[in-house]
């Protein structure tokens, strides 16, 4: 089965990250990628220099036609810029359900990498929101302390308990990324109803990250429809990823974070 996947978020011209970046995860993974855009970015691996939102009624007829057309088998979403959109989000993943739809992957982005805010401050509650519509959060250490209203973790022994406390916000399913703690190896934590698990991949040198949260959460939306459950979709999305950034200093894009390489099982020297 080929899964048709959509992305919800917003644009980056660089493509490096956002729904350019998603379309090339799905692609690489064995997917058809679709997209209904959210908001406009002027950014750049150096830094984003404007945002401008989409008007939420088109949000939500991007979503209508395409859905009476064609109903995607998983939704990844991302940037969604300002409050208003984020509740139009919302009603379209209760319409998914409605129409029989299972899979929704929500990386609740607020921060790009090179520290530029993508998130209204109006718009954190509803995005909070989203939270329990979603099958699975994919929250950075900064996102998950926004959603909980708490400081930031700077212990890995700390991320299974503010996992625990996302599943009590109503989350169904957490990956919690460790990428913001330093150390030789990054230990996620991915959590659910029936426990814990740790996850746990080398650190890549490289200054090359532009996009790896949109990359990650696009990954994992691809493969759960192709795998038995949630975690194996997880994990083999990780380790994709992994390579990804193993191989992401051959692209030689722009002059900051450069892009992670989504194809880098199909390019040969």
């Amino acid at each position: 089965m080929i899964p048709k996947v959509l992305t919800i978020a917003g644009v980056d011209p660089s493509g490096g990250a956002g729904i350019f970046a998603d379309l090339k995860a799905f692609s690489a993974l064995g997917g058809y990628g679709m997209g209904v855009v959210c908001a406009l970015t002027a950014q750049s691996t150096t830094g984003v220099t404007g945002v401008s939102g989409v008007e939420p009624g088109f949000v939500w007829q991007q979503w209508q036609t395409l859905a009476d057309d064609i109903l995607p088998d998983a939704i990844k979403i991302g940037m969604l810029g300002s409050s208003p959109v984020a509740e139009v989000v919302g009603r379209i993943i209760d319409d998914y359900h409605v129409r029989g739809g299972e899979h929704v992957v929500l990386d609740p982005v607020m921060v790009a990498t090179s520290g530029d805010r993508l998130l209204d401050r109006e718009a954190e509650a509803a995005v909070r929101a989203l939270v329990p519509k979603a099958s699975l959060i994919t929250p950075n250490l900064p996102e998950a302390a926004v959603l909980l209203g708490v400081d930031e973790v700077t212990e890995a022994s700390a991320m299974a308990g503010q996992a625990k406390a996302l599943l009590e916000l109503g989350a169904q399913r957490v990956l919690l990324k460790a990428g913001h703690l330093a150390g030789g190896e990054m230990v996620d934590i991915y959590a659910d109803a029936q426990g814990v698990a740790e996850l746990a991949a080398p650190r890549v040198e490289t200054v090359n990250t532009h996009g790896t949260g949109c990359t990650l959460s696009s990954a994992i939306a691809t493969l759960r429809p192709q795998r038995d459950g949630w975690l194996e979709a997880v994990s083999d999305a990780k380790t994709w990823l992994t390579h990804a950034l193993e191989h992401a200093d051959e692209l030689h894009v722009g002059h900051g974070h450069g892009p992670v390489h989504h194809f880098w099982n199909l390019w040969e020297d």
